[in-house]
Formats: C-alpha cells, sequence, structure tokens
C-alpha cells in the first residue's frame, strides 16, 4: 500500500514516452469539446425557460462554484501528475479504489454505445436539409393519392417525418421490429467519421478539434445575429429569463442545477484525466479547470439566447396562425366583410360578438389563443431538435440552409463530444497493454470503434429511441455521481490533502487556495452525497415507465405513459448497478488477493522450519 501511494515518476524523469499537446490552445480546446456537448443546447436552455430563467441561474452559479470546478480541477490535476488515463490512475492512488477508474472506463464506453447513435439522427436530418422544400415541411400523400396520410394529419408534419419517417417507432418496446437501413448506414458513416478523427489520439484529433470545437460558435452566432431581426425574437428572450423566484422553493430545481452542471462539464467519464495526462507536467491546471468550466457555462447561456430568439418567432408565428384561424370562422358564421378583422381587432370582435350573439359564439369552439401557452411548449433532448427547432426553422426564409447549419452544429459538437468518450476508453486500454505494444494502436482504436458499432446496432431496430431513454436514464446519471463522490474522498482522503496540495503548488508555482482545500474536503462531498439521497428518493416516487408514440391512442398525439415490461426493468436496474459494482468488486479482490499473500507468507517460514528439521 505504501507502495501504491506514490506517484509514479514523471515524463521528463523517466523516459516516458507519452503523447504530447501540439500546444495549449489545441488541449483548452479539446476539453472545451468535451465538455461543450449537446446538452448545452438542448438541456440548459430548457431548464432555464422551465425554472423562471434569472431564477434558475442562482442554484446553477452556485452548483457551479462550489461542485463544478472544485472536481473539475481534481481530475485535471490528478491527471497531469500521475500522467496516466483513468483505470491507471486510481491503481496508483490506490489499488483498492481500482473499480472508480473501471467504471469510469465502463461509462465512458456506455456513453459512446448511445451518443454516436444521437449523431445518427443527426446525420441523417442534415443529409435530408439539402432539398427544398424540407421533407418534414409537409405531410406526405396516403396510397390513393386523394388526401395526406391519416397518422400525419392527427400530429405535424414534423412529429410524423421523426416519428415514422426516422425511426419508423413501434408503439411498444416489446415489438422491437425491424433494422432500419438508413440508419444502419448512418451509423455506419459515424463510426468511421469516429475512427478516421481519433485514429491517431490526439495526435489526430488535436487537428480537427480546431473545426468541430469552433465551427458551432459560429452557427450560434449567426443564429443570435438572424434570430434578432426574426418577429418574436424580444418575446421569447423575455419569458426565458424573466425571473420567478418563489419557484427557488421547489428542491426539484436545486438538484437539476446540480445535475446539470455536473454532467455538462463531463466529470468522472475519465476523459479529462485523459486528455490532462498529456499535458507538460508544470501546466497550470487550476487556471485551465476555471477557464473551461466558464466557457461551459457561458456557451450554454449563449446557446440559450440564440435558440430561443428563434422559438420566440415560433411561437409568435403559432399564435398569429391560432387568431388567424378564429378570425376566419367568426368572418364565415358572421358573413363579415373579408379581411374586416385584424388580429389587433380580435380580441374586441370577439367581445362584441360574445355580448350580442353568446350562443353563435359558443358553438362555434373557437381555439383560446394566448401568446404564453405557445411559449410554454417547451422541450428537451430529442423533442427540442428533431421537432420544435425544425419546425421553427421551416417558418424562416430560406430554411433549408439553417438546417444545414442547425444539423451542421449538432454533429460538430457531438463528434467533439466523442473525442473525449472515446479517449476515456482507448487510454486506459492502452496504459493496462490490453494488446501487446506491438500491436498499432490504430488497431486498438479500430477494435473498438468496431464493438462500438456492432453493440449500437439495437438502436438502429424500430425500438431504438426506447432504448436510447433506458441508456440515459438508468445508466449514467447514478452512477456518475457516485464515481464522481468516490473520485474527491479518495484524492483529498486516501491520497491525502496535503499531497495533492503540494502536487498543484509544484505543478502550478501556487499552494491551493482556502477555497479549494474547504470545498474539496467538506462542501463538494455533502453536496454529492445529497444529490445522491435526492436522486434515489426521486427514483423512488415512480415506477419505471417510458412514452411511447401510438397512433391508435385514445389522446394521439400525446405520447402514451407506458411501465416498463418486467425484463427491461431488469436491464434498466442491471445498468443502474453494474457500474458502479465495480467500486466494492475491486475492493474486495484486492482485500482477499491481499490475507491471500499474508497467509502464503507465513506459511513460507513454517515449511522452511519444517524443512530444516
Amino acid at each position: 500500500m505504501a507502495c501504491a501511494l506514490e506517484p509514479e515518476p514523471l515524463a521528463e524523469d523517466s523516459g516516458d514516452e507519452r503523447p504530447k499537446w501540439d500546444n495549449k490552445l489545441q488541449y483548452l480546446l479539446s476539453c472545451i469539446g468535451f465538455a461543450v456537448g449537446l446538452g448545452n443546447i438542448w438541456r440548459f436552455p430548457y431548464l432555464c425557460q422551465t425554472y423562471g430563467g434569472g431564477a434558475f441561474l442562482i442554484p446553477y452559479f452556485i452548483a457551479l462554484v462550489f461542485e463544478g470546478i472544485p472536481l473539475f480541477h481534481i481530475e485535471l490535476g490528478i491527471g497531469q501528475r500521475l500522467r496516466r488515463g483513468s483505470v491507471k490512475v486510481w491503481q496508483i492512488i490506490s489499488p483498492y479504489l481500482g473499480g472508480v477508474g473501471l467504471g469510469c472506463f465502463t461509462m465512458s464506453f456506455l456513453v459512446s454505445l448511445y451518443y454516436n447513435s444521437i449523431l445518427m439522427w443527426v446525420l441523417w436530418y442534415f443529409l435530408n436539409s439539402f432539398q427544398h422544400p424540407l421533407p418534414w415541411s409537409t405531410c406526405p400523400l396516403d396510397l390513393n393519392r386523394t388526401g395526406f396520410v391519416e397518422e400525419c394529419q392527427g400530429s405535424s408534419a414534423v412529429s410524423y417525418f421523426w416519428y415514422r419517417q426516422t425511426l419508423n417507432i413501434t408503439a411498444d418496446i416489446n415489438n422491437s421490429g425491424a433494422v432500419q437501413w438508413r440508419l444502419l448506414v448512418c451509423l455506419a458513416t459515424c463510426w468511421v467519421i469516429v475512427y478516421l478523427c481519433v485514429i491517431r489520439g490526439i495526435e489526430s484529433t488535436g487537428k480537427v478539434i480546431y473545426f468541430t470545437a469552433l465551427f458551432p460558435y459560429l452557427v450560434l452566432t449567426v443564429f443570435l445575429i438572424r434570430g434578432f431581426t426574426l418577429p418574436g425574437a424580444t418575446e421569447g428572450l423575455i419569458y426565458l429569463f424573466t425571473p420567478k423566484t418563489q419557484i427557488l422553493r421547489n428542491p426539484r430545481v436545486w438538484l437539476d442545477a446540480a445535475t446539470q452542471i455536473f454532467f455538462s462539464l463531463s466529470l468522472a467519464f475519465g476523459g479529462h484525466i485523459s486528455f490532462a495526462s498529456y499535458n507538460p507536467p508544470r501546466n497550470n491546471c487550476k487556471k485551465d479547470a476555471v477557464i473551461i468550466a466558464v466557457v461551459n457555462s457561458m456557451t450554454s447561456l449563449y446557446a440559450s439566447i440564440a435558440i430561443f430568439s428563434v422559438l420566440g418567432f415560433k411561437a409568435t408565428n403559432d399564435y398569429g396562425h391560432c387568431l388567424d384561424r378564429n378570425i376566419h370562422s367568426l368572418i364565415n358564421t358572421f358573413d363579415l366583410p373579408d379581411q374586416s378583422v385584424s388580429r389587433d381587432d380580435y380580441l374586441a370582435v370577439l367581445e362584441h360578438l360574445n355580448a350580442t350573439h353568446p350562443a353563435r359564439v359558443a358553438q362555434l369552439h373557437l381555439r383560446s389563443c394566448h401568446l404564453e401557452d405557445f411559449l410554454d411548449k417547451s422541450a428537451s433532448g430529442t423533442g427540442l431538435a428533431f421537432i420544435v427547432f425544425t419546425e421553427a426553422i421551416i417558418h424562416m426564409p430560406g430554411a433549408p440552409v439553417w438546417a444545414v447549419l442547425f444539423f451542421g452544429m449538432l454533429f460538430s459538437l457531438g463528434l467533439s463530444t466523442m473525442f473525449g468518450n472515446i479517449e476515456g476508453v482507448i487510454t486506459p486500454l492502452l496504459d493496462l497493454g490490453v494488446l501487446p505494444r506491438s500491436v498499432p494502436k490504430e488497431v486498438l482504436t479500430g477494435v473498438t470503434c468496431l464493438i462500438c458499432f456492432l453493440l449500437a446496432l439495437c438502436f438502429t431496430m424500430q425500438t431504438g429511441n426506447y432504448w436510447l431513454e433506458v441508456f440515459d436514464n438508468y445508466a449514467i446519471s447514478l452512477n456518475l455521481i457516485v464515481f464522481a463522490f468516490f473520485e474527491v474522498v479518495g484524492v483529498v482522503y486516501v491520497y491525502g490533502m496535503k499531497r495533492f496540495c503540494d502536487d498543484v503548488e509544484w505543478m502550478t508555482g501556487r499552494r491551493p487556495s482556502l477555497y479549494w482545500q474547504v470545498t474539496w474536503k467538506l462542501v463538494s462531498p455533502l453536496l454529492l452525497l445529497s444529490i445522491f439521497v435526492a436522486y434515489i428518493i426521486l427514483l423512488a416516487q415512480k415506477s419505471p415507465s417510458y412514452r411511447a408514440w401510438n397512433p391508435l391512442y385514445e389522446h394521439f398525439p400525446a405520447r402514451q405513459e407506458k411501465l416498463y415490461p418486467g425484463w427491461v426493468q431488469v436491464i434498466c436496474m442491471l445498468l443502474f448497478f453494474l457500474p458502479s459494482l465495480w467500486v466494492p468488486a475491486v475492493a474486495l479482490a484486492q482485500l482477499l488477493a491481499q490475507r491471500r499473500g499474508q497467509k502464503q507468507q507465513l506459511v513460507r517460514p513454517q515449511l522452511q522450519d519444517g524443512h530444516a528439521c
């Protein structure tokens, strides 16, 4: 144990041939690209909108200061000091903590499976954007070519393109359906692109990252400028950032803020530890942690402004169409002159007709048109990317151009995040010497990508979207919280606070201040423990369920809430617990091995004494 706690010699002292970044910018862009992902575009704006914009920023930045940045500093610092991937780092700190590294490795592997499957859908939409009109702008004709497809008419053209023409989804997870060949080709293409980018590790990703990390900012800026010129943009931004301070009394707000910071920075995946291990030993990791974390959070805010300026335009457009339908009904029913009722005059005319002809107005079943109701139609994840935002793009002049830019941006964001996920898999495999050194790294990378592609085939089936939700909801969240807790406890209480502070002082030239030491030793562990307990309570309050797309459902196009069948619940529980079980399993194996070794040492002297007699 005493030997295990000693850091391995630094590369500059031991002749280590570990790859190095070409320059500091390359490293920062790689970390930013890994941290800034799809969640910054489709989850943070949703949380801001749901929890009253300005009010949500209060718990968000508190979590950033006391949870996100301190944990991020630990990952960058320990990776840079010990110069190994996530598995080897924790074996060096203590053999009993080897399960933390294996758990992080497992998480990176699982996330790579379904994250690249999201890119499969993005690529499909990107390819379909090169046509006018966009294929999701109108409903297709039925078989008789006398009308539109009933399922599309009952929902919308955008929803039909997503659920039927892209996913061809089944109404139940028990019915797996067939592999969708279009998605299969897109998935294979995505994995080929990832392989070509990561084929030589940071030597190849370091070149690509200049584009994949910077291009999304260019597109967001273009969308921001265009969004500000659209009618309704101001209403969208006012709605987004109007603070609702009373919402802070809801514990769920604080839980979502803490988990958003956690997942947005890609903590506990092992990718940042691997990236930091390629840094020069004397690099200022504290400065890097603060810069990357702040850039990540500012990107989320920047994306929210760009996204909701466009969604405000969509809400205003939908609100106008709602008024137009009602006005048309009034004009036809009361034989009013065409164009005699404007949108501005609608409420006054309706009030007058309600007073003079209440029975006839009641028979019209006019829709309730309020701008706030359309702004309230929030969505996150695939719902925002493939339904809500794509519908907004339809109404923009030059829609195909905006669709190409939007899905190109999403693909670029996802690709740079995949670099970190794959690095969290490849680097530990190289450090553990899974293959002989004579086998080129390109072969190991190729085999890894091939295995991931084959295992991800389940996402190309008609139930692929349901399975992606299973992985996202049950394989990741709780396990990352567990691994992050063991990371901070392992560094502070096993590796040693004084020792780690000495290392940081040696690397950066300055000893960590009281803020860092208090957050590492007390605040961050307690915060993570609180999140863990709250998350367990939240999960225990509801049965495992999913929302199915079922055209036969009586409330269609609303999605039907269904409980997972028993065999799927078993898979959910396995994904839920198995990665975390690495921690006690490895610790127990190490303890048994140590006791076995002690017994052997006791037996040997007895045998030697017996032989002497």
